[in-house]
């Protein structure tokens, strides 16, 4: 028996290789994966190269090289069962259903310190998506909403209708989602979006003003497009906050800060899943984060958003779907038997 991993060879080239089953060490297990998740934002960037570099990780994802180059495994969205454990593992860990932060393998070596274990009540195959909901507890916990502010969210991939899932609930006046794509919009509204507009490229931020005749009081940027950032704050109004939760990799960021920007007092933060924010860090534990993230993985409506089941060995046909195919793909997922 061998493993096979998936491997980025070059810009916009993927490779399955085939290699020898990993040996557990006495402090590590061995998991047998039975899906794996695609981040279309994250991995389409290491897909592309567009990856800067040096590129540390502060948090349960393994970092990319200092010095980014191909061949590179990577991924962070792992589901499987353990087979095999080091003889200073507890046995109990065998047969465990776990979640890791793992690059695409039919079988991966970890500590358990890394592994998440899988709530009986969730399916193996909406676990994966376990890592995007955590990004959005992350998402939903820094825009920090009060009862009845307005609200948009820039973006309705996988990551953006699971912010706009999760503030459905949260007594808002307004929830605008800004997305491109009809199809998106749709989903955004079943998912308690209040509004759902395309984005206006001639004039940053008249979509939201023309929807709810008013600014918001903070924007998400969750589209992955550095354009959205200057219309995120052109939407936002005095005092407001935008949240950033893309990723542009070594994309640009044009944006022009002389104007109502420097007179709004609009505040620009980044928000990243590798960490907590400190203001949180007194109550909220990486630990409560990810319960909170399993209960809402649960009770969200996310079948809708697996569009895509395909065999680890024709990975490369999944990358090339969501490089000149985006529009047709919601969540990916590779399948191991």
């Amino acid at each position: 028996m061998s493993a096979r991993t998936v491997y980025f060879t070059g810009d916009e080239a993927v490779e399955v290789k085939r290699e020898s089953v990993p040996e557990v060490t006495p402090e590590t297990v061995l998991v047998e994966t039975t899906y794996s998740g695609i981040s279309a934002g994250t991995e389409g960037l290491v897909y592309r190269g567009d990856v800067p570099t040096p590129l540390q990780s502060t948090g349960p994802v393994k970092p990319l090289a200092d010095d980014f180059t191909y061949p590179v495994a990577y991924g962070y969205a792992t589901v499987g069962r353990v087979v095999a454990v080091g003889e200073a593992i507890d046995d109990d860990w065998l047969d465990e259903r776990v979640f890791a932060y793992a690059p695409h393998s039919s079988h991966v070596r970890v500590s358990p310190t890394e592994l998440v274990r899988v709530p009986e009540s969730v399916p193996s195959e909406r676990a994966p998506l376990f890592a995007n909901v955590e990004t959005a507890v992350t998402l939903a916990l820094d825009a920090n909403p009060a009862i009845g502010e307005r609200v948009a969210i820039f973006g309705q991939g996988v990551v953006g209708v699971l912010v706009t899932g999760l503030l459905a609930g949260s007594s808002l006046t307004d929830l605008v989602a800004v997305e491109p794509l009809s199809a998106r919009r749709e989903r955004a509204r079943s998912m308690g979006a209040t509004h759902a507009v395309p984005p206006d490229t001639s004039d940053p931020g008249r979509a939201i003003r023309e929807a709810i005749d008013e600014r918001v009081d903070c924007c998400v940027e969750v589209s992955g497009n550095p354009n959205a950032l200057e219309s995120a704050i052109a939407a936002t109004r005095y005092d407001g906050r935008v949240v950033v939760g893309s990723w542009y990799g070594t994309k640009p960021v044009d944006l022009p800060l002389g104007g109502r920007f420097h007179r709004n007092r609009i505040d620009i933060e980044s928000s990243q899943v590798s960490t907590i924010a400190p203001r949180y860090r007194g109550r909220w534990s990486r630990d409560r984060r990810r319960q909170v993230a399993w209960n809402r993985l649960e009770s969200l409506p996310v079948e809708d958003l697996i569009t895509h089941r395909i065999p680890v060995e024709e990975a490369d046909r999944a990358y090339e779907l969501l490089a000149e195919h985006p529009r047709d793909v919601g969540q990916v997922l590779l399948v191991y038997e």
